[in-house]
């Protein structure tokens, strides 16, 4: 289980990502968080692997406040929550395989991964991840030698290789085509549902929100301002997430002017 008790962040610049964030996000759910850029959608991901850390409030995963954790611990925290960034984050130089075996980095050491001293078990378990993907065949391909939708598969095995209980994916498919946007989301909440891993992703798509969510958690300006099961969101919901109508043309053109200021 993950909890945000009063959790707020204010960036050096004084800029404030968050504002007294209260949510609990229950083990196996696949929640997406949606609104316009600007939103404070990442900075909400991010703070659960501290790669931002909150000024404020506690922040428990497993009942553990990861707010305090330094060193060995937030080392170990990084381990058992999972990363999947927009643009890949591979080394595209490596192979397939090389990319994929490397998260098992937190589990092996740096100076073994150096060496690509891995053991057998796991490289058997990088090979399954990726046949759980469909990647099996381009086990020996350099990483820049994929699409970009390929790319993003090895980057859910490399993240499943990890063995993570909890998998955040930060505008997954914002770089994608329609096609491809919805297999590598279909992936997603494949492994979702059969390793029962908290998924939180970040996503501007509404149709894809709809289609692939348990929850949907709307913000703006940093702050909650919906929170429940797909069930229950209608149009009009989006239209309160976002403060104006949800017409792509419109929300598109919101999208660019947050993206702005």
């Amino acid at each position: 289980m993950i909890t945000f008790k009063d959790v707020s962040l204010v960036y050096p610049n004084g800029t404030q990502g968050l504002k007294n964030i209260n949510v609990k996000i229950n083990e196996g759910e696949f929640v997406v968080i949606v609104g316009l850029s600007g939103a404070g959608k990442s900075t909400f991901i991010r703070s659960i692997n501290r790669m931002v850390t909150p000024t404020n409030g506690e922040l428990l995963v497993d009942d553990e406040d990861i707010l305090k954790v330094e060193g060995k611990d937030l080392r170990k925290l990084r381990t058992k929550v999972g990363m999947i960034f927009q643009n890949y984050n591979l080394v595209n130089r490596s192979s397939v395989m090389k990319n994929v075996i490397s998260g098992r980095l937190g589990h092996t050491g740096t100076l073994r991964s150096i060496f690509n001293l891995y053991p057998k078990e796991d490289k058997i378990k990088a090979y399954d991840n990726l046949r759980r993907v469909n990647m099996e065949s381009k086990l020996y391909n350099r990483a820049d030698q994929l699409s970009g939708g390929q790319q993003q598969r090895v980057s859910i095995a490399r993240v499943l290789t990890q063995d993570p209980s909890i998998i955040l994916a930060d505008e997954p498919v914002a770089s994608l085509d329609p096609p491809t946007s919805h297999q590598v989301m279909t992936y997603l909440r494949k492994v979702n549902q059969e390793d029962n891993i908290t998924t939180i992703v970040n996503l501007h798509f509404i149709d894809m929100a709809m289609e692939y969510a348990d929850r949907i958690i709307g913000m703006r300006d940093g702050e909650i301002v919906f929170d429940g099961p797909v069930s229950e969101v209608e149009e009009k919901t989006f239209e309160q997430i976002y403060n104006r109508p949800i017409r792509e043309e419109d929300l598109r053109g919101s999208e660019e002017d947050a993206s702005t200021k």
